[in-house]
């Protein structure tokens, strides 16, 4: 039994199934989230999007399924599709890389106390048919490479990707404490 590290996101196939990503290489595996037995069906049921995993499968069936699963960061992922009322922070990272021609710009924001408190990523929109949203939502474009640079702060994270209806770009953000109130503002903002 080979075990492997994935981080999970929601599968926009089917929905009683997870996509897992390697996270040495990104390759997809799409994993059948229904039919386990106690005490694996708990676990199962608590992975949240984003989740980091130590997980083997089994492949005898027409979908893999889980065999072993350990939680190792309960890091979240969060997209939303039509965001509105972009924050300002979100604003100034889009409007600095446009204003410099660059394709992705980024910055720290701070709390009230100006102590760092998460990150923000603006990513210009493709033109095309593609859609960088979808990519980093389907895992073609794996957004752990903007976990990688953050040092201070250990895991786990709150990642929101959005996608503004006002602006033709992207915007990842990473809560550095996912129960804080950046965090908090952005999913009750966003999310809920």
């Amino acid at each position: 039994m080979t075990t492997g590290s994935y981080r999970v996101l929601e599968s926009t196939r089917e929905t009683d199934e997870l996509l897992l990503l390697e996270t040495t290489d990104a390759d997809p595996v799409y994993v059948s989230t229904v039919g386990y037995e106690q005490p694996l069906a708990s676990t199962v049921e608590s992975i949240d999007p984003g989740n980091l995993l130590a997980a083997s499968f089994d492949w005898s069936q027409s979908r893999p399924r889980f065999e072993t699963i350990t939680i190792e960061s309960t890091t979240t992922f969060t997209f939303v599709s039509g965001a509105t009322n972009l924050f300002e922070a979100a604003i100034n990272c889009w409007e600095n890389a446009r204003a410099s021609g660059e394709p992705m710009n980024s910055m720290v924001t701070y709390d009230t106390d100006r102590n760092p408190n998460g990150v923000v990523y603006a990513f210009a929109e493709q033109s095309g048919e593609q859609s960088l949203f979808e990519e980093f939502r389907d895992g073609i474009k794996p957004l752990d490479p903007l976990l990688e640079p953050i040092e201070r702060v250990k895991p786990p994270y709150a990642l929101f990707c959005l996608d503004p209806i006002e602006y033709p770009c992207v915007i990842v953000t990473i809560a550095f404490d996912q129960s804080g109130l950046f965090a908090k503002t952005v999913r009750d903002t966003y999310v809920e």
